[in-house]
């Protein structure tokens, strides 16, 4: 369909009727987080987080009913019931797919920025993305296990387990000392496809310190994290990274 002499929505045939449906989805979610990020630009992190709980909740009632009337799926406590009728194989092959997204998202943004601006420019940006996201995430998982402002290092070790990484990168928890353990990545998807095709380590310690330590702190504040080593750091077989956590 030419676009050139559409004036209305009311014009458009109906492939061009369902990507713009699409595209206003993706409008949201940018809208969404320009919100968010100005929030906390505005307010700082805590008081965010403390605004986003509120917004999100009431978001999400009233989008849901109203998609669920027009979609005609029914809701039940507060989720779709399609997807309280998939069995659990299917829910986790579900959330495999959208970890798998995720780590898609990170990579072509890495990439759009690598390729126009340069390696310095895409890893800058990515460092501090996750400066942003680690505190986001460590807040969403504390919020889901509902643990309590400072778990320690046993709030940790299961905070870990429930990050987007941990669906689609293996790891292992090797405890230390009382009062520390070491995380260690055994597989990461991103390495072993470079592994795969021949290629050197992609250099992530930077952005590693910046994503395991404000993780870490934004679980609880007392613990202290420890780069063992990341690449372009030499590694042994069995783990790409590995970090200490410890108490303060």
């Amino acid at each position: 369909m030419d676009l050139s002499n559409v004036n209305s929505i009311e014009d458009l045939d109906h492939e061009h009727t369902a990507k713009l449906v699409l595209d206003m989805f993706h409008r949201i979610i940018i809208h969404y987080a320009l919100w968010f990020n100005e929030v906390k630009h505005q307010m700082g992190m805590e008081k965010a987080l403390d605004i986003l709980n509120t917004a999100s909740k009431r978001g999400y009632d009233i989008q849901m009913k109203r998609l669920s009337k027009v979609l005609g799926f029914e809701m039940k406590d507060n989720i779709p019931l399609p997807l309280l009728n998939m069995s659990k194989e299917s829910l986790t092959t579900l959330m495999d797919s959208v970890a798998a997204n995720w780590v898609v998202n990170d990579g072509v943004w890495f990439q759009a920025v690598e390729f126009t601006r340069g390696m310095n420019d895409a890893k800058r940006c990515n460092d501090s993305c996750w400066a942003q996201f680690s505190p986001f995430e460590a807040w969403a998982v504390k919020n889901f296990l509902n643990l309590p402002e400072k778990p320690g290092l046993e709030g940790l070790k299961k905070a870990l387990n429930f990050r987007v990484h941990a669906r689609v990168n293996t790891h292992s928890i090797v405890d230390e000392a009382s009062d520390s353990f070491i995380f260690q990545m055994n597989e990461c998807r991103v390495q072993s496809a470079r592994k795969r095709k021949g290629l050197d380590d992609y250099p992530c310690k930077s952005g590693g310190l910046v994503e395991h330590t404000y993780f870490a702190r934004s679980v609880d504040p007392r613990i202290h994290t420890e780069c063992i080593g990341c690449p372009p750091d030499d590694h042994p077989d069995d783990w790409y990274c590995a970090w200490r956590f410890r108490m303060n």
